[in-house]
């Protein structure tokens, strides 16, 4: 039977079966956010060494209007 999903997520949810109370879900939570926030800061980090990403071009983005137009 194929679910759609791949094996990370199906370790994930197997895993999120554990979790019995409101803490344990925020204990596991704020783990997966500090483990995704370090690869951004990693990927940001390699960008900026190898030059794709500098202050002028950070100062770009920041001054950038990018919103969706609505019509």
């Amino acid at each position: 039977m194929e679910t759609g999903l791949n094996s990370a997520q199906l370790h994930l949810v197997k895993l999120f079966s554990f979790v019995r109370t409101k803490t344990a879900f925020s204990e596991l939570q704020d783990v997966l956010m500090k483990h995704y926030a370090k690869e951004v800061d990693r990927q940001m980090d390699a960008l900026w060494e190898n030059g794709t990403l500098n202050a002028d071009k950070m100062n770009q983005i920041r001054t950038a209007h990018i919103r969706t137009p609505y019509k």
